[in-house]
């Protein structure tokens, strides 16, 4: 029987890239984002159905679940894939954009799995995919403060219920990713300034340099997260996290060979 996938963020970069993905490999794709009237690229797959959803909305992640099963009939696998991030320092965000960046990244991964949850226990079993980021386990970039901390949280809700959810056959897994070509990342990128303060002015020189460095050259293949994607869909990779990147796997073994206050000295060093 045809396995469905229900990918959120599917407009453009890393969602889109899964969702054709998953198609070729001949899945069912229910495929949500917030403006589907604009996609012209996945309504050319025959496989491919496109739903209307704000990941913040819940009576909108509520509607978006109900179509994708009825359109179906089963959905197997979940991705939580949209999210964004804020950048710049936290004594500058505005109330708005420390809302939205817990709304986006935590609180939209919820919606979407409590909508799931009833739909899986009937089916006694499914699976959450919850994109990550490798600074969902370690920091590495000054100001990113407000990212960092919606990532660790979707790390720990993702641990948490673990507990909860494997005695219903009901698994989960994250990706953690690092940055990849194709994504728009800065396109997304809520910058928080003031420009009557000049204190932070030398480390946010430094961020965004490093941000107008990272070309393509330097990025990782964004195939290679959806490769991992479809290895833990299918069964094929078995691990709790996958860490993608070699970016991010350099930060790992640092944070992991020496203690916390030396690994943040060292980071802090490159910016200094």
């Amino acid at each position: 029987m045809t396995k469905t996938i229900f990918i959120t963020g599917t407009s453009s970069g890393l969602g889109k890239l899964t969702a054709m993905h998953f198609a070729k490999a001949g899945w069912n794709v229910a495929a949500s984002m917030r403006t589907p009237e604009k996609e012209t690229e996945l309504t050319e797959y025959d496989n491919i159905r496109l739903f209307k959803l704000d990941v913040t909305d819940v009576a909108q992640v509520q509607a978006a679940t109900e179509a994708a099963i009825a359109s179906f009939g089963k959905v197997d696998v979940v991705v939580n894939n949209a999210g964004a991030g804020s950048y710049g320092p936290l004594e500058f965000a505005k109330e708005e954009t420390i809302d939205w960046q817990f709304a986006l990244n935590v609180r939209g991964p919820i919606n979407v799995i409590r909508s799931f949850l009833p739909h899986f226990r009937a089916n006694k079993g499914g699976m959450f995919i919850n994109i990550s980021s490798f600074m969902g386990v370690t920091t590495a970039v000054p100001t990113g403060s407000l990212y960092n901390m919606s990532k660790f949280a979707l790390e720990g809700l993702t641990e948490g219920l673990y507990y909860e959810l494997k005695p219903l056959n009901i698994e989960l897994r994250l990706i953690e990713q690092g940055g990849s070509k194709g994504n728009n990342f800065l396109d997304s990128v809520v910058f928080n300034t003031h420009p009557g303060i000049t204190d932070y002015d030398a480390i946010l020189g430094k961020v965004e340099a490093m941000f107008a460095s990272a070309k393509d050259a330097t990025l990782d293949d964004p195939q290679d997260i959806v490769d991992e994607i479809l290895a833990l869909a299918t069964g094929e990779n078995q691990k709790f996290r996958t860490l993608v990147g070699q970016a991010g796997k350099d930060l790992m073994a640092l944070r992991n060979s020496v203690p916390i206050e030396e690994y943040l000295a060292k980071i802090a060093a490159n910016f200094a």
